[in-house]
């Protein structure tokens, strides 16, 4: 979780508006920001992210479910998933990620560590590209 200090609307444009979710996760970050969509993006050094849209509340929450990788070890477990979560406080937005469904076998403890200090740098440059109003400058350029 982070605590951003803007409000839930430029959080939730940064995470569904191409050009601001590559500035800030990866350059190779796409999005088809709708239920039923695709999440792409690096958040560990080692791996993509492929993901299904199967829950999209604008403003609120964004449910990823992981696709299959040849990138990954064989699992036997059911789907994995990354639900993004965003809430509004005073002034300020708290952004959660709730991994779920991820193994627990000792092959994917290396896996499952880099996603989540994947997911914790990345949301720290979330924050910083917000509070320095860099998803701001996105809004100039294209003007």
């Amino acid at each position: 979780r982070i605590d951003i200090d803007a409000d839930p609307a430029r959080v939730w444009a940064a995470l569904t508006d191409n050009p601001k979710l590559a500035r800030w996760l990866s350059d190779n970050a796409r999005v088809a920001a709708r239920a039923g969509g695709s999440f792409r993006g690096s958040v560990d050094p080692e791996g993509e992210l492929l993901a299904h849209i199967d829950v999209f509340l604008p403003g609120r929450r964004l449910r990823l479910i992981h696709l299959p990788s040849q990138a990954l070890p064989a699992a036997e477990a059911g789907p994995m998933v990354d639900d993004l979560m965003l809430e509004p406080r005073e002034s300020h937005t708290l952004v959660r990620v709730l991994g779920s469904g991820f193994p627990a076998d000792r092959d994917w403890e290396p896996t499952l560590r880099r996603h989540q200090a994947g997911w914790r740098l990345s949301l720290a440059r979330l924050k910083v590209y917000l509070e320095k109003n860099m998803d701001l400058d996105v809004l100039e350029a294209g003007r």
